[in-house]
């Protein structure tokens, strides 16, 4: 390959060091130093290209993982699958991947399935090599830290200024190499405001039931990346738009269709709306509450399916949490410490609208959770109207409970590690 890249040079872009972490720079200028190629690479140069602060920062190099160890002692090794370096200075940790070669170099680090999908990927090669293996032109920017050029190999540069997201090479064999990629084009398209090019989009529709095929707790963590960063709202309509909805939530899918006066989608787009404000103001977001929002959809369709059928309310409640949930984690490894508060929020949503034992309810601990649930739900349709103001007129005493307030996305409890307490051994002394 004798791919030349197009070098933008430092006055013809605006990427400034000012906008590069100061471990990042360390461990760029380290290898620069030791005579290795040093390139600041991937979501930090597009960012920052774009407008936006860069959050995360990648490096590339022609230094092995073995090489860049010997130059950090506060480096570690990670992956299987890609070999990587990871230098940590304290919660902060760089990632320096070594540049990537496209050919099988016969010693059988690179594997691949026969339906196209990479399993294994170790063999190393030149930047040029490196920048077509990429998955979006606008991640295959290099930043250049000998001279504060922008290398670019692939047309990402003015991808980014036309705010466009490109797939690098053939649409739908990248997608078989790796179905999550579609995800993530949707993701990107939400967080960066571009317009999915037309080629990269054709495929996916044809394409959404290969992530069947994705590790349930890779496509838990897409999920969050997707609702969880500030552009949830775009994020869901993109899905409808690209046709994985119906993949990744089956049931939420089903609901939505069959709901028809809306009010199941226009309080979902709410409650994400809501979530976007949160992010934007710094606040704390739950995926327990994140969920019980995507997955409410399928509840109400599922409740009403076993009320139907001469099942008891109390009874198809608690029946349906578990069988959307059961059916869901299948798909989304969504952990029991989210999805069993989850569940608290649905069934306690039939607690509003019998306004009995209020005293009792809102100690309950998932009862402010429940009511900032409850308050969206009565924010979208008139039929809460009445409890929603008995409700209303009890806010001053709910908030002076003790451990109220509005922490209904907080992650407080669900987030904080478990331990066991040790047991005493018997016949020991003390």
């Amino acid at each position: 390959m004798n791919r030349q890249p197009t070098i933008i040079p430092r006055d013809q872009h605006p990427i400034s060091r000012k906008q590069i972490s100061t471990s990042a720079l360390r461990v760029l200028y380290r290898l620069h130093e030791e005579g290795f190629a040093a390139f600041l690479v991937g979501g930090a140069v597009r960012d920052a290209l774009a407008g936006i602060t860069p959050k995360d920062f990648d490096i590339a190099t022609d230094a092995t993982p073995e090489q860049v160890r010997g130059l950090f002692r506060n480096c570690r090794l990670i992956g299987r699958r890609f070999r990587l370096a990871h230098v940590v200075f304290g919660r902060e940790i760089i990632e320096v991947a070594t540049f990537r070669g496209q050919t099988d170099d016969g010693t059988g680090d690179r594997q691949v399935h026969q339906d196209g999908r990479v399993i294994r990927d170790n063999v190393y090669g030149s930047i040029e090599e490196d920048a077509v293996r990429r998955d979006f032109t606008a991640n295959a920017l290099y930043y250049n830290i000998a001279d504060f050029s922008v290398h670019d190999y692939v047309g990402g540069f003015q991808d980014v200024l036309d705010r466009r997201l490109r797939l690098i090479g053939d649409p739908e064999g990248r997608y078989r190499e790796d179905p999550v990629r579609m995800l993530r084009a949707v993701r990107l398209a939400a967080k960066l405001h571009f317009e999915i090019s037309p080629e990269t989009a054709a495929p996916i529709p044809a394409l959404a039931g290969l992530l069947n095929q994705a590790a349930p707790a890779r496509l838990f963590d897409e999920c969050l990346k997707l609702f969880l960063s500030g552009h949830a709202v775009r994020s869901f309509e993109g899905l409808e738009r690209m046709g994985l909805l119906p993949v990744m939530l089956p049931d939420t899918a089903k609901a939505l269709k069959s709901n028809s006066n809306g009010s199941l989608r226009a309080m979902l787009l709410r409650g994400l709306a809501q979530t976007d404000d949160r992010v934007q103001r710094g606040d704390s977001v739950s995926p327990a509450f994140l969920f019980a929002l995507l997955l409410w959809p399928a509840w109400c369709r599922t409740k009403a399916q076993l009320e139907a059928g001469g099942m008891h309310s109390a009874e198809a409640q608690q029946r349906a949490a578990d069988k959307v949930t059961l059916q869901q984690v299948h798909l989304i490894a969504i952990p029991r410490r989210f999805s069993l508060p989850m569940q608290e929020i649905w069934l306690l949503q039939s607690r509003f609208s019998q306004r009995k034992k209020v005293g009792r309810l809102v100690t309950h601990p998932r009862f402010r959770a429940a009511y900032d649930f409850f308050k969206l739900r009565a924010d979208t349709t008139a039929q809460h109207a009445e409890d929603a103001a008995f409700w209303a007129a009890h806010a001053p005493a709910v908030d002076a409970v003790p451990g109220s307030g509005p922490v209904a996305h907080e992650t407080v409890d669900e987030d904080r590690p478990r331990t066991r307490k040790r047991r005493r051994r018997s016949g020991t002394v003390g």
